[in-house]
């Protein structure tokens, strides 16, 4: 019989450009939490090189395991199994830590936890919330994926609506390319939107019932920029910004209230990287209180990518028995689905 109460999760997350290790303890408590980003080493590139981002996790993954060990006070030895991301993400990336964990698991007989990255995104909620259970509407939010989820348990749900084409995160990196204000570009465009006026009228795609869509908001933005150059016009890149985010944030915004409201609703969660976006959770804390929603939103320092969600996601896999029981099995899936 497993002792849920007392279950300790040694967790490994490496799918995109951080390498990073936690140790948490039934599914809530964060022991430890070790993360080394390579922002600045592919801040240079504009973007993420995955080769780059492969071989600085092969460099570092060892060190960083052994740090989150160190600092949660237990070894190896005393984890009751590994969790591992093991997709969506960079396929170089995500092999490097499915091989670590598996090789962990094989040399000393411990389960092997396989976690789908975004799910891991929506446990975050569960760090910071600590009385948060599901059944809630989910807004799924990130470089790679824009989604309305029902969360009908802690290891199921039912997706409403996607994105059609582009990510919101991926958006925000290519208007800040065209922008040439550096990568990564949700944290700058969130910074100078501040500053700025929203004062040009970028289109909302407003897709049937959960969708969304972002290829036609990233094109105006370009079209924009190069008619003004075209012109010799100046660019008041604040307000282009103010201007981008709110068209951008509002649909999200919208849609998600509209969804708790047709599903019968009160509890909203925001989930991934573009949760820590400043706008996105101001107006979306509004919204919800002006529509009697509960909203939960992870610490800011859980929104990025980070081990500690994947062993609080592995955590409910495990007492689920929804875990690879054969550790030399496991593969990584970099197209791993919703």
């Amino acid at each position: 019989m497993i002792d849920t109460k007392n279950i300790t999760i040694l967790a490994i997350e490496s799918s995109c450009d951080e390498t990073a290790a936690a140790v948490v303890k039934c599914g809530r408590e964060v022991l430890s939490s070790v993360i080394f980003s390579q922002i600045d080493i592919h801040q240079k590139f504009g973007g993420v090189v995955p080769e780059v981002a492969s071989r600085n996790h092969t460099i570092k993954i060892n060190d960083t395991v052994k740090q989150a060990l160190e600092e949660a006070n237990t070894d190896f030895n005393s984890v009751d199994a590994i969790a591992v991301t093991y997709g969506a993400g960079l396929s170089g990336a995500l092999l490097v830590g499915v091989s670590y964990a598996k090789a962990i698991c094989y040399a000393l007989k411990k389960p092997l936890i396989a976690v789908n990255h975004i799910k891991g995104h929506i446990a975050a909620n569960f760090i910071t919330h600590k009385n948060l259970k599901p059944p809630f509407i989910c807004l799924v939010v990130s470089g790679g994926h824009t989604a309305l989820l029902e969360i009908t348990s802690y290891t199921t749900h039912k997706c409403l609506g996607q994105t059609a084409d582009d990510a919101v995160g991926e958006a925000f990196d290519k208007v800040s390319r065209v922008l040439k204000l550096g990568y990564p570009g949700g944290p700058i465009i969130d910074k100078l939107a501040k500053t700025g006026n929203c004062n040009i009228p970028f289109p909302k795609a407003n897709l049937p019932d959960f969708n969304f869509s972002y290829s036609g908001l990233k094109t105006s933005v370009v079209n924009y920029v190069n008619k003004a150059e075209m012109k010799k016009q100046s660019l008041i890149i604040p307000d282009i910004c103010a201007s981008f985010q709110s068209a951008a944030m509002d649909i999200l915004i919208e849609k998600s209230i509209k969804a708790c409201k047709h599903y019968g609703y009160r509890k909203l969660c925001i989930a991934g990287g573009v949760s820590a976006n400043t706008y996105l959770r101001e107006n979306a804390q509004k919204a919800c209180l002006d529509n009697n929603i509960k909203l939960f939103v992870p610490d800011f320092k859980y929104c990025t990518d980070n081990a500690a969600m994947i062993g609080a996601q592995g955590y409910y896999n495990f007492i689920q028995k929804d875990f690879t029981p054969a550790p030399l099995s496991l593969t990584a899936m970099p197209h791993l689905k919703l």
